[in-house]
Protein backbone atom coordinates (compact mmCIF):
# COMPACT_ATOMS: atom_id res chain seq x y z
CA UNK A 1 0.00 0.00 0.00
CA UNK A 2 1.47 3.36 -1.00
CA UNK A 3 1.83 6.29 1.39
CA UNK A 4 -0.90 8.17 -0.46
CA UNK A 5 -3.32 5.23 -0.19
CA UNK A 6 -2.44 4.86 3.47
CA UNK A 7 -3.03 8.56 4.17
CA UNK A 8 -6.35 8.44 2.33
CA UNK A 9 -7.42 5.36 4.32
CA UNK A 10 -6.48 7.01 7.62
CA UNK A 11 -8.41 10.15 6.67
CA UNK A 12 -11.49 8.16 5.60
CA UNK A 13 -11.48 6.04 8.74
CA UNK A 14 -11.21 9.15 10.90
CA UNK A 15 -14.08 10.81 9.05
CA UNK A 16 -16.24 7.68 9.34
CA UNK A 17 -15.53 7.40 13.07
CA UNK A 18 -16.41 11.06 13.53
CA UNK A 19 -19.65 10.76 11.57
CA UNK A 20 -20.80 7.69 13.47
CA UNK A 21 -20.06 9.22 16.87
CA UNK A 22 -21.68 12.55 15.94
CA UNK A 23 -24.81 10.80 14.71
CA UNK A 24 -25.00 8.63 17.84
CA UNK A 25 -24.58 11.63 20.15
CA UNK A 26 -27.17 13.72 18.30
CA UNK A 27 -29.65 10.82 18.26
CA UNK A 28 -29.15 10.25 21.98
CA UNK A 29 -29.73 13.91 22.83
CA UNK A 30 -32.80 14.14 20.57
CA UNK A 31 -34.29 10.94 22.01
CA UNK A 32 -33.74 12.16 25.56
CA UNK A 33 -35.20 15.58 24.70
CA UNK A 34 -38.32 14.06 23.15
CA UNK A 35 -38.76 11.73 26.13
CA UNK A 36 -38.43 14.66 28.53
CA UNK A 37 -40.86 16.72 26.37
CA UNK A 38 -38.39 19.61 25.98
CA UNK A 39 -38.88 22.41 23.42
CA UNK A 40 -37.27 21.75 20.02
CA UNK A 41 -34.96 24.76 20.23
CA UNK A 42 -33.47 23.49 23.49
CA UNK A 43 -32.98 19.99 22.09
CA UNK A 44 -31.25 21.34 18.97
CA UNK A 45 -29.18 23.73 21.10
CA UNK A 46 -27.79 20.80 23.06
CA UNK A 47 -27.64 18.27 20.21
CA UNK A 48 -25.42 20.37 17.93
CA UNK A 49 -22.51 20.90 20.36
CA UNK A 50 -22.82 17.30 21.62
CA UNK A 51 -22.59 16.03 18.04
CA UNK A 52 -19.59 18.25 17.35
CA UNK A 53 -17.64 17.07 20.38
CA UNK A 54 -18.54 13.44 19.83
CA UNK A 55 -17.62 13.73 16.15
CA UNK A 56 -14.23 15.15 17.03
CA UNK A 57 -13.56 12.38 19.56
CA UNK A 58 -14.77 9.71 17.12
CA UNK A 59 -12.48 10.99 14.39
CA UNK A 60 -9.50 10.80 16.75
CA UNK A 61 -10.37 7.24 17.77
CA UNK A 62 -10.93 6.19 14.15
CA UNK A 63 -7.65 7.76 13.05
CA UNK A 64 -5.73 5.98 15.81
CA UNK A 65 -7.14 2.62 14.74
CA UNK A 66 -6.27 3.26 11.10
CA UNK A 67 -2.72 4.29 11.97
CA UNK A 68 -2.29 1.05 13.91
CA UNK A 69 -3.69 -0.99 11.03
CA UNK A 70 -1.08 0.43 8.64
CA UNK A 71 1.64 -1.18 10.80
CA UNK A 72 0.30 -4.66 9.99
CA UNK A 73 2.12 -6.76 7.43
CA UNK A 74 0.21 -8.42 4.56
CA UNK A 75 -1.76 -11.37 5.95
CA UNK A 76 -1.22 -10.34 9.57
CA UNK A 77 -4.32 -10.25 11.77
CA UNK A 78 -4.91 -8.69 15.18
CA UNK A 79 -5.75 -11.31 17.81
CA UNK A 80 -6.19 -8.97 20.76
CA UNK A 81 -5.42 -5.56 22.19
CA UNK A 82 -4.66 -5.18 25.89
CA UNK A 83 -4.32 -2.06 27.99
CA UNK A 84 -0.96 -1.79 29.73
CA UNK A 85 -1.03 0.00 33.04
CA UNK A 86 1.81 2.50 33.22
CA UNK A 87 4.43 2.01 35.93
CA UNK A 88 3.27 5.19 37.64
CA UNK A 89 -0.03 7.01 37.95
CA UNK A 90 -0.36 9.96 35.61
CA UNK A 91 -0.94 13.27 37.36
CA UNK A 92 -3.58 14.18 34.79
CA UNK A 93 -5.86 11.44 33.51
CA UNK A 94 -6.05 11.12 29.72
CA UNK A 95 -9.03 12.64 27.97
CA UNK A 96 -11.71 10.10 27.03
CA UNK A 97 -11.08 10.68 23.31
CA UNK A 98 -7.44 9.63 23.70
CA UNK A 99 -8.07 6.19 25.18
CA UNK A 100 -5.49 4.30 27.22
CA UNK A 101 -1.95 5.62 27.02
CA UNK A 102 -0.24 2.24 26.44
CA UNK A 103 -1.58 -0.83 24.66
CA UNK A 104 -0.06 -4.18 23.73
CA UNK A 105 -1.41 -5.42 20.42
CA UNK A 106 -1.13 -9.17 19.82
CA UNK A 107 -1.09 -10.28 16.18
CA UNK A 108 -0.55 -13.50 14.25
CA UNK A 109 3.08 -12.43 13.58
CA UNK A 110 4.07 -11.03 17.00
CA UNK A 111 3.42 -8.22 19.45
CA UNK A 112 3.32 -4.45 19.05
CA UNK A 113 3.67 -1.93 21.88
CA UNK A 114 1.73 1.29 21.25
CA UNK A 115 1.58 4.64 23.00
CA UNK A 116 -1.73 5.89 21.62
CA UNK A 117 -1.00 6.26 17.84
CA UNK A 118 2.78 5.84 18.11
CA UNK A 119 4.37 2.42 17.58
CA UNK A 120 7.06 2.04 20.28
CA UNK A 121 8.28 -1.39 19.22
CA UNK A 122 7.26 -4.48 17.27
CA UNK A 123 8.68 -8.00 17.73
CA UNK A 124 8.00 -11.31 15.93
CA UNK A 125 6.91 -14.34 17.97
CA UNK A 126 9.95 -16.42 17.00
CA UNK A 127 12.31 -13.92 18.66
CA UNK A 128 10.36 -13.64 21.92
CA UNK A 129 10.38 -15.39 25.25
CA UNK A 130 7.38 -14.62 27.48
CA UNK A 131 7.32 -15.24 31.21
CA UNK A 132 4.30 -14.82 33.46
CA UNK A 133 5.14 -13.45 36.88
CA UNK A 134 1.82 -13.45 38.72
CA UNK A 135 -0.22 -10.63 37.17
CA UNK A 136 2.81 -9.37 35.21
CA UNK A 137 3.97 -10.33 31.74
CA UNK A 138 7.72 -10.22 31.15
CA UNK A 139 8.78 -10.07 27.51
CA UNK A 140 12.34 -10.95 26.55
CA UNK A 141 13.78 -10.24 23.11
CA UNK A 142 17.20 -11.60 22.11
CA UNK A 143 18.20 -12.29 25.71
CA UNK A 144 17.26 -8.85 27.03
CA UNK A 145 14.07 -7.80 28.76
CA UNK A 146 11.92 -5.71 26.42
CA UNK A 147 9.38 -4.97 29.12
CA UNK A 148 7.51 -5.99 32.23
CA UNK A 149 3.88 -5.00 32.13
CA UNK A 150 0.59 -5.26 33.97
CA UNK A 151 -2.18 -5.95 31.48
CA UNK A 152 -5.91 -5.32 31.66
CA UNK A 153 -8.42 -6.99 31.74
CA UNK A 154 -7.68 -9.64 34.38
CA UNK A 155 -6.50 -12.85 32.76
CA UNK A 156 -4.95 -11.04 29.79
CA UNK A 157 -1.46 -12.22 30.77
CA UNK A 158 -2.50 -15.87 30.40
CA UNK A 159 -4.24 -15.17 27.06
CA UNK A 160 -1.11 -13.56 25.65
CA UNK A 161 1.08 -16.40 26.95
CA UNK A 162 -1.15 -19.04 25.33
CA UNK A 163 -1.21 -17.12 22.04
CA UNK A 164 2.57 -16.83 22.14
CA UNK A 165 2.96 -20.59 22.56
CA UNK A 166 0.64 -21.25 19.61
CA UNK A 167 2.65 -18.94 17.35
CA UNK A 168 6.17 -20.05 18.18
CA UNK A 169 7.40 -17.97 21.11
CA UNK A 170 9.14 -19.78 23.94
Amino acid sequence: MSDEDSTTRIRRTGAAGGAVMALAAAASVVASGIEADLPWWLVVGVAVPAAGLAGWAGSRIGRQGAVRDTALEPGERVLGTYTVRPPYTEHILPSPHEGPQYQLRVTTHGVQMWERATLLWKRPWTELRLITDGPRLRIHHQGEEAGTMLLEPPGAVQEVRLTARRHGAS
